[in-house]
C-alpha cells in the first residue's frame, strides 16, 4: 500500500526524513480492524515525530498519522479515534495511551489497523474530509473548552495562535456554544480571518486585550505564556494542549498563586467525549476549516506548508 512515513529523525529539517512509498499491508491481531482510509488530516504531530520528538528512535520507519475516516471491511463509514491505550483491551486512562503512529502504524496511507473500540460512526452529513479533522485537534478543542475548561454559554475565552487546527475548532465550537471568543495570531491577516470564523476580536499576539477572559487556550507555549497570564481573570483558568513555540516559559507563579489562576493540562479527549463532539457537530451544523486537500501522494508538499505555517484550518490528505 501507498504510505507517508518517518525514516528516521531529522531534528533540524524534518521534510527530508519524510518517505512517500510502498509499504507492507497492516496486520491484524485480535480485536483489530483494517480501515481503508478515504482522507486522513495532518497535526502538528506529525512533524514532531520526524524530528524525532516524542517518538522512540528503535520504531522509526513508522507511517505517519493520527487522524483518518473511511471505511471497514464490511462497509462502515467509520471515524478514527487516534488514542489507543497501553493496554487495548483495558479502560481509558489519562496519561495511559499512545498515539497512532507513536507505538502503531498511522493513518496517512491507503489502509491502517486500529482496535474496534477505536472507530466510531460517521454520520452521513459529515463528509470524510471534515470527518478526518475531528480525532485530534478537534477533539483537543472541544475537551479543552467544554472538558478541562468547564465553560459555560456567556464566557470569554483568549485563543493563542489564530491559524493552527486546535484554535480555529476552537473558534468555531465556542462561537456555536455561545462563548465569546478572542483571538491571537503574528499575522494580522490570520487575527482577521479569526474573526470571519467568528471571533469576537482577533488581536496582534501580545496586545492587551479589551477585557479580561475567563479562560486561556494555550497551545503555543513560551512565546504566548506570558501574555496568557496578564490576560486571564482572577480565579480564570489557563488550558494547556501544545507548546509549539517552547515548553519552559517563566512560570510567573506569583501570578498564578496571587491571582488563584488555574493551570490545567488536556490531552485530546476520551470515546465518549468524541462521540459528543460528532452530535455537537450534527446537531450545531458546525463543520471543520480545511485549508485544502490533496492527494496522499502529494502529501510531501502538505508537511512544507505546516512545517513552514503557511496554514489556516486543517490540512487533508485523501487517496
Amino acid at each position: 500500500m501507498l504510505a507517508v512515513t518517518a525514516a528516521r529523525a531529522e531534528p533540524d529539517n524534518p521534510i527530508v526524513a519524510l518517505e512517500i512509498g510502498d509499504v507492507p499491508d497492516p496486520r491484524l491481531q485480535p480485536g483489530w480492524e483494517v480501515v481503508r482510509v478515504r482522507a486522513a488530516s495532518l497535526n502538528h504531530h506529525d512533524i514532531w515525530t520526524l524530528r524525532g520528538v516524542g517518538i522512540d528512535p528503535d520504531r522509526l520507519p513508522i507511517v505517519l498519522g493520527c487522524d483518518a475516516a473511511g471505511v471497514t471491511e464490511d462497509g462502515r463509514e467509520v471515524i478514527v479515534h487516534a488514542l489507543v491505550p497501553d493496554d487495548p483491551s483495558g479502560p481509558e486512562a489519562p496519561g495511559n495511551f499512545t498515539i497512532l503512529s507513536e507505538r502503531y502504524d498511522g493513518t496517512h496511507a491507503e489502509l491502517v489497523a486500529v482496535p474496534s473500540r477505536n472507530l466510531i460512526d460517521k454520520p452521513a452529513a459529515i463528509s470524510f474530509e471534515e470527518a478526518s479533522c475531528l480525532p485530534t485537534a478537534w477533539l483537543t478543542a472541544y475537551r479543552m473548552l467544554f472538558v478541562q475548561g468547564g465553560l459555560r454559554p456567556g464566557q470569554r475565552v483568549l485563543v493563542q495562535g489564530a491559524g493552527g487546527g486546535v484554535a480555529t475548532a476552537a473558534i468555531l465550537l465556542g462561537k456555536a456554544a455561545g462563548l465569546r471568543m478572542y483571538a491571537t495570531s503574528r499575522d494580522p491577516a490570520k487575527a482577521d480571518r479569526a474573526v470571519e470564523l467568528g471571533a469576537y476580536a482577533g488581536l496582534e499576539t501580545g496586545a492587551r486585550l479589551p477585557e479580561r477572559v475567563d479562560a486561556v487556550l494555550e497551545t503555543v507555549g513560551e512565546a504566548t505564556w506570558g501574555h496568557s497570564l496578564r490576560s486571564v481573570e482572577a480565579g480564570g483558568v489557563i488550558v494547556v494542549a501544545g507548546s509549539t513555540s517552547g515548553p519552559n516559559p517563566p512560570a510567573e507563579l506569583q501570578r498564578v498563586f496571587f491571582r488563584q489562576v488555574r493551570v490545567v493540562g488536556s490531552t485530546m479527549g476520551t470515546h465518549a467525549e468524541f462521540i459528543d463532539l460528532v452530535r455537537m457537530l450534527e446537531t450545531s451544523g458546525v463543520r471543520p476549516l480545511i485549508d485544502s486537500v490533496r492527494p496522499l501522494a502529494e502529501a510531501r508538499s502538505a508537511y512544507e506548508d505546516m512545517a513552514n505555517g503557511e496554514v489556516f484550518g486543517k490540512l487533508v490528505l485523501t487517496t
